[in-house]
Parts: C-alpha cells; structure tokens; sequence
C-alpha cells in the first residue's frame, strides 16, 4: 500500500465495500441488470476523489482506467472506473463472463494533485501527472515501484505516456504535479 497523509486513509470496512462493490458492477454489466447505487454510509466514501481501478489476470494487466482529480464521490468513481476498466480500456477487447472469476481487482484512491520540481517526485509514495502543452502522461506511484525505476526513469517513461520524449521533464514549459495513492486489492482487504 502507498499512501499519503491519514486524513486521506481509507480504512478496511471502507475497502472491502469498494472492493465489492467494483466487482458487484462488472458482474452486473455482464448480466445486463442495473449497475448498484449503494449508500456507503462512511463520509470518506462520499468525497470526491480520483479513483483508479486496475484489472489483472494471472498478475498480467486486463484494464486499468480511472480519473486523477474527483469529480464524484469515491464510491461512485470506483463504480465508473471498473465499468471503463473491464469493458472501455482500448488496450484490450471487453472482459468475458468467463474472465471475471479469475480477475483480481485493485483500486487506487488518490489525493489532491500538487504541483512539483523534478526533485520533489519521491519514488515508493508519488505518482506523477506530466503536462507540456496538450500533451498528458500519468504514472500511478505502484508502477515505479514495480518495475524497481529510479526518480529519472519514473519521469522519462511519464514522458512517453504523454507521448513526448524522454527527458522533457528537464524543459522549464512542462508541469509536473504528483499525488498519492492508497493502493489495495482483493487479496490484501
């Protein structure tokens, strides 16, 4: 888990809720019923947050869309973001009825963005939202710490996400903002 300050903290009642609930909304779309619209009850659920939701099968990515800033409650955004996960990430065909039994899910709530210098990206807590221009690339903070990158390699391939060459983070136009992430899955609530 990656997490930024405690008043952002999800605790685990709250997490097995949006966990179950990402997974109840992609069963329900295969089935073609309505998608659920719980009272969470917990206020923290209610904030407005940007969510991540990540489907893997067999530890390989199956879909991972979300949104960094929120614009709806926690809750809701998870909902959303595992509708766009399963069937919406145009990377991968639409997940199967067949597929969802052996899909694990993970859930990444973010915190407010902060504008940065390069030298204020920390690896292990940060992901990163890079703008030059038009152009966008982000990087939730797992996946530097997956692929065991220093701060430099971080910031390079969020370049290329963004579609611009390594290395741009260095030009004095481009904006890096970063933020933290409670990260869990099926397997940790």
């Amino acid at each position: 888990m990656i997490t930024g300050s405690s008043e952002h903290t999800i605790d685990g009642p709250a997490t097995r809720f949006l966990l179950a609930l990402a997974r109840e909304t992609i069963q329900r779309r295969l089935d073609g019923e309505p998608l659920p619209s719980p009272d969470p009850g917990d206020q923290i659920l209610l904030e407005p947050r940007g969510a991540f939701v990540t489907l893997k099968i067999d530890g390989r990515l199956r879909g991972c869309i979300g949104h960094v800033i929120g614009v709806a409650p926690l809750w809701r955004a998870v909902r959303d973001n595992a509708i766009a996960a399963a069937f919406g990430d145009p990377r991968f065909d639409p997940l199967k009825a067949d597929e969802l039994l052996n899909t694990h899910i993970e859930i990444s709530a973010l915190t407010p963005l902060r504008r940065v210098e390069f030298d204020g990206v920390i690896v292990g807590r940060d992901g990163i939202l890079l703008e030059k221009g038009t152009a966008r690339g982000l990087l939730l903070p797992q996946v530097a710490v997956e692929y065991g990158w220093d701060r430099e390699t971080f910031l390079d391939h969020t370049c290329r996400k963004a579609g611009l060459e390594p290395g741009c983070w260095r030009h004095p136009d481009t904006v890096i903002s970063t933020f933290s992430a409670q990260v869990f899955g099926e397997d940790e609530s």
